[in-house]
């Protein structure tokens, strides 16, 4: 067994059963603990366009939030739900789709820990996350190093050069045979290696205006583009929805039948890639969110929660209905490839469905190495101090040049890997401190005092 097996033969096992149900556990168990925040969504989401003046933080909160968002709308909402369907028939598009409704509450709760457990370093800046959760919440600093080390390596795979060799296997695309591949992807790394390091020396600030800039943007153009689709299978939809639910609990196969599409195989893609593409669990989010500017906890935990919101209950739907309807429409269409899907059903735009959907997947990919970026930067400020974000920074831009340049089946199988550890500790914390961030939601969400300032939040490192 070569050492790419080895790595496929261990990403598989990391995303296996036990980590699809350890996660939608936690996903299910927080909903139920918080007595499903998921009802204040609307007000999470007013929250989220609001400025809580006089408070302290790093950057707004639509500011925090468009960075969590840029690290997680990506490649996994185009071609992850499109590979869900492949693999798992169109009923992983209700598996997907119901995990981002659960996870609401888990991403939910990992922004009111980011918050409440921050710290204020003697030069003004926030720092926050499931480290400093599972070190000042729990006193276990060993689980907080552990974190911090998947970090730092998993921004260095999923969120960096797998992110740019997606962005120059389009770009190459787009060229065809024009120009030669080898030359075109130098030309690409070296053009995409500047980019980045001009927005992230700027620091939190840089990229999260970026982020600001970037993510309505490509959110709104790729949305509009799948409406489109919509509208000319619209004749599909209802029949798209109805197999769809109908396709997540039935024990026949189907469309997907060479794949299999029985509810455990649909259960199991769908499942994998909603966690996957939301990233409630997973521990990311919450880094940037402790350097947002709100009055208590519960304020930015339900701007938070709207990331998995927009990403997976919108985003990731709309997606699903767009595949599946299309499949519908077009019987000829191989479903096997999840890739094509997705291609396919935006080739029914005349002449700029192709274009919207490439300048998707490069904007949200340099938007996904914008904001892991930013991740890993903060995981290595924790493990070996402030001094180490520039060596950091720099080791990051110029993997994105590797990642343009090279074959990356062996860093996806790592990153994947990575990914998994940094949702261990992540999820103990969780689960540990669900009492402190049930009592924090009492108080401030359903005993309606969600205008008070917190005073504990200024708390200096």
């Amino acid at each position: 067994m070569d050492f790419l097996e080895i790595t496929q033969t261990i990403s598989d096992y990391a995303w296996g059963w036990p980590m699809i149900i350890l996660l939608l556990g936690t996903h299910i168990f927080l909903t139920f603990r918080l007595r499903v925040p998921q009802r204040k969504i609307f007000t999470a989401i007013k929250l989220s366009v609001s400025k809580d003046k006089d408070s302290t933080g790093d950057v707004s909160q639509f500011a925090a939030l468009a960075t969590s968002l840029a690290a997680t709308i990506g490649t996994g909402n185009i071609i992850g739900v499109a590979t869900a369907v492949a693999m798992g028939g169109p009923g992983a598009v209700l598996w997907c789709w119901l995990t981002g409704i659960f996870g609401i509450a888990t991403k939910y709760s990992e922004g009111l820990l980011a918050i409440k457990y921050r710290v204020k370093t003697s030069d003004g800046t926030m720092l926050g996350g499931p480290m400093y959760a599972l070190e000042r919440g729990l006193g276990q600093k060993w689980l907080a190093i552990l974190f911090c080390i998947f970090t730092a390596i998993a921004a260095f795979g999923i969120g960096n050069m797998v992110q740019a060799n997606a962005i120059s296997e389009n770009m190459a695309m787009i060229a065809g045979n024009s120009v030669d591949d080898t030359t075109l992807r130098i030309i690409v790394g070296l053009v995409l290696m500047s980019l980045v390091a001009i927005v992230v020396l700027g620091g939190v600030r840089s990229i999260s205006r970026i982020c600001t800039a970037l993510v309505p943007f490509m959110a709104i153009l790729y949305v509009a583009g799948c409406i489109y689709i919509l509208c000319v299978n619209h004749a599909y939809v209802w029949e798209a929805i109805s197999l769809i639910c109908r396709e997540a609990f039935s024990l026949d196969a189907s469309i997907g039948g060479a794949a299999g599409s029985a509810i455990m195989m649909g259960a199991r893609y769908g499942i994998a890639r909603g966690l996957f593409s939301n990233e409630s669990g997973l521990g990311s989010a919450p880094i940037v969110a402790a350097a947002a500017q709100t009055k208590n906890p519960v304020r930015q935990a339900l701007v938070s929660s709207t990331g998995t919101f927009w990403d997976t209950v919108v985003v990731c739907a709309v997606t699903g209905l767009v595949i599946t309807s299309s499949i519908i429409a077009n019987p000829s269409i191989d479903f096997h490839d999840g890739g094509l899907l997705t291609k396919k059903a935006f080739g029914m735009i005349p002449y700029v469905g192709t274009p919207i959907l490439t300048i998707g997947i490069i904007t949200f990919a340099f938007s996904t190495i914008l904001g892991w970026c930013y991740y890993g930067e903060r995981a290595m400020e924790y493990l070996l101090g402030k001094k180490s974000i520039k060596l950091y920074r720099i080791l990051f831009v110029v993997l994105c040049f590797v990642g343009c340049t090279m074959s990356l089946t062996v860093v996806w199988n790592i990153a994947d890997i990575m990914n998994a550890m940094m949702a261990l500790p992540n999820l103990i914390a969780l689960l540990l401190l669900s009492g402190v961030i049930a009592r924090e939601t009492k108080h401030y969400l359903w005993e309606k005092r969600l205008d008070k300032q917190d005073p504990s939040l200024d708390t200096q490192d």
